[in-house]
């Protein structure tokens, strides 16, 4: 691991491998410090009721902490059973949200750019390259899904 990065496990699961510094690097930079951080589905719900308002746990959340620091809260296991809904893997469905979280990061909100920009890092990392892009009305945001093969 680098100086700028950190992966923190607060669950007992075993972290995923994923190419988690490569992706940082490529959005935010390689000077971007960047921690992500797993946690249980009740953490998740105390952070997002603390800082968002919303007594629910929920997959990810982006803090900005700084111009060139940031942090990702990641709940694996609500992660693990949204996955199954968008016909993803569990690692796959991960790192669409990691790449969705550290757009946040650099400063993109809920746009056709950064759908785009998000189906661009999916493809290159994940092999995603049948998407749309679907209402995920329990979160109240856009996600790419794959198309049913015909």
């Amino acid at each position: 691991m680098q100086d700028n990065f950190s992966l923190i496990n607060e669950t007992k699961g075993k972290l995923p491998r994923l190419p988690f510094v490569l992706l940082k690097e490529e959005i935010l930079g390689k000077k971007y410090s960047l921690s992500i951080a797993f946690v249980s589905k009740n953490k998740s719900q105390e952070i997002n009721k603390k800082y968002r308002n919303k007594n629910n746990p929920t997959n990810i959340l982006s803090f900005l902490l700084s111009k060139e620091k940031g942090e990702i809260i990641m709940c694996p296991d609500l992660i693990k059973k949204e996955a199954k809904n968008f016909e993803r893997t569990f690692n796959q469905f991960l790192g669409f949200l990691v790449i969705h979280g550290m757009l946040h990061l650099k400063g993109h909100e809920h746009s056709s750019t950064m759908e785009l920009l998000e189906e661009k890092y999916d493809k290159k990392y994940f092999s995603w390259n049948r998407c749309r892009i679907v209402d995920d009305t329990s979160h109240s945001r856009r996600i790419s899904k794959r198309r049913k093969k015909s």
